[in-house]
């Protein structure tokens, strides 16, 4: 990967622009120093301490290789709703019905599928670095970092809570419409003896439980409420299930609440996520449209959000 050195940054040393600048860890700079050609300069191996000028070209290997690619995602011809990418990240509208990684019983028709196809036909390595991930059901925004060093930057700024993740989702029952945020502070973890189920848990202090989410109702009419969510924490099915539990399941959730002949899914979609840009100090927003289903309901029930 290459990176054109500005005037702002002449005169540093290579070490200096890549731990600062860059803010790649020490631990990825001892990989780098130990990779033949894991350095140059405009072409040719150098040591960190080089100082670098304005219109060098600084090259690290942080590609992915072939023999590092994810040979276990078979590439799928899968239609892709890419919303936006660069060199460092990708960032994709996933629809409903659609599983995120391979799993039982879903090999080969995945998210992971449709990204391994697409860069099986221009050659590029692939590993598939997702930065979270959504239920099959669930549609709407992914993001996805393209090599480690972006994987690893996204990563401590999920941790960080720099990563702001918004939804959009139809509960059943109406919810009071006051312009307040909400907080549903409940912790969640899997319920025994099953694979898929969570369950709350409300008086535990682990920390690997707590489970935040925030809530805005925007409109509640016809036995049903539009919610724009804001979860704080990640956890598996943590909309679902924080819903269910103030006693408004999601509107289909066949899991945590009863189907329903007005869509074939649970009634959740990642609107946007909001993240830092992994080698610059900018941020973005990328917003997914809402699929025909949740827009079908909208245009009923919610005309004005539609």
């Amino acid at each position: 990967m290459d990176f054109l050195i500005d005037a702002e940054h002449h005169g540093r040393t290579v070490r200096s622009y890549i731990q600062h600048t860059l803010s790649i860890s020490s631990r990825m700079l001892t990989v780098l120093k130990q990779t033949e050609n894991g350095i140059t300069v405009n072409g040719e191996h150098v040591t960190v301490r080089r100082i670098l000028n304005e219109g060098d070209v600084l090259g690290l290997a942080i590609d992915d290789t072939p023999e590092r690619a994810s040979h276990n995602v078979p590439p799928a011809d899968i239609p892709l709703d890419v919303l936006y990418e660069d060199n460092h990240i990708i960032v994709m509208n996933k629809p409903p019905h659609m599983p995120t990684h391979p799993s039982h019983n879903h090999h080969d028709d995945t998210l992971a599928n449709a990204l391994a196809f697409r860069y099986a036909k221009t050659g590029v390595p692939f590993v598939f670095r997702p930065m979270g991930r959504l239920d099959r059901n669930t549609s709407g925004v992914v993001l996805a970092a393209k090599d480690k060093v972006a994987s690893g930057k996204l990563t401590e700024a999920i941790k960080a809570g720099e990563v702001h993740k918004t939804y959009l989702a139809i509960a059943t029952g109406e919810l009071p419409v006051d312009g307040l945020v909400h907080t549903i502070d409940c912790g969640i973890r899997r319920q025994a003896e099953s694979v898929i189920m969570r369950t709350t848990c409300p008086d535990s202090t682990d920390p690997s439980e707590v489970s935040i989410t925030d809530y805005e109702v925007l409109d509640a009419r016809g036995g049903l409420s539009l919610i724009r969510v804001f979860p704080r924490t990640g956890r598996t099915h943590q909309i679902r299930v924080h819903f269910a539990y103030i006693g408004h399941p999601l509107l289909g959730d066949d899991l945590y609440g009863t189907p329903d002949a007005r869509i074939d899914r649970h009634a959740l979609h990642a609107q946007s996520l909001e993240f830092p840009l992994p080698f610059s100090a900018g941020r973005m927003l990328q917003s997914a449209p809402l699929p025909e289903d949740m827009q079908r309901i909208i245009l009923q029930y919610f005309p004005r959000y539609s």
